[in-house]
């Protein structure tokens, strides 16, 4: 994180307080929408709730990085209890994405040298959940600075690229369904991962 830090001359909980309350809100109703999703009670509408719901993240990653850097009282971060198990989640969104999971993307667009990687659908959605979960701990046992902080850091340093890259994928995806689908992965897609006639 940048050293060059504004702090608010006020008490930061109480300065950062409605701001916060509004991230958890978005952050919450993400991982509730991704795990409705993963259900699969609604395969036809898999990729256009995704992308909704991934578009959305970005919205409030946005925010967490336009704002001055939150850096919490405490030196060292407080347990937050143990990771969040999201295996589950993983393994349902593979399922319900099997043949449209894997995509290709660039590392870094700064530094193009790094070249391009394969990545799953479902390992970034899990990843971004865990990272997101981490910081709720911290928001509902009452340290809302503590929870700004990862989500600020964790979002420039993981989950806002991941979220990023998810959304390129799920964006191509849907283009391709919709005006060139001759690929059989797309085709595929198409049949069972969205609607006949999307409608948002």
């Amino acid at each position: 994180m940048s050293s060059a830090v504004v702090r608010p001359a006020d008490d930061p909980a109480t300065e950062y307080g409605d701001f916060a309350a509004e991230i958890a809100d978005q952050i919450e109703s993400f991982l509730l929408a991704v795990r409705e999703i993963a259900r699969g009670d609604d395969p036809g509408s898999t990729l256009s709730l995704l992308l909704l719901e991934v578009s959305q993240l970005c919205l409030a990653g946005g925010r967490l990085g336009a704002i001055s850097d939150v850096v919490p009282d405490e030196r060292f971060e407080p347990d937050a209890g143990p990771d969040a198990d999201v295996d589950e989640l993983r393994l349902r969104i593979a399922a319900l994405l099997e043949p449209v999971d894997g995509y290709v993307e660039v590392v870094d667009p700064v530094d193009p040298e790094r070249g391009a990687t394969g990545f799953r659908l479902s390992d970034d959605l899990a990843s971004i959940a865990q990272d997101l979960l981490h910081g709720l701990s911290h928001y509902k046992d009452g340290r809302v600075i503590e929870a700004l902080w990862w989500w600020q850091f964790s979002y420039l340093s993981s989950w806002g690229a991941t979220a990023g890259s998810a959304l390129r994928a799920l964006h191509s995806l849907i283009a391709h369904t919709r005006l060139d689908h001759h690929d059989e992965r797309i085709e595929v897609a198409q049949e069972t991962l969205l609607p006949v006639e999307a409608e948002l």
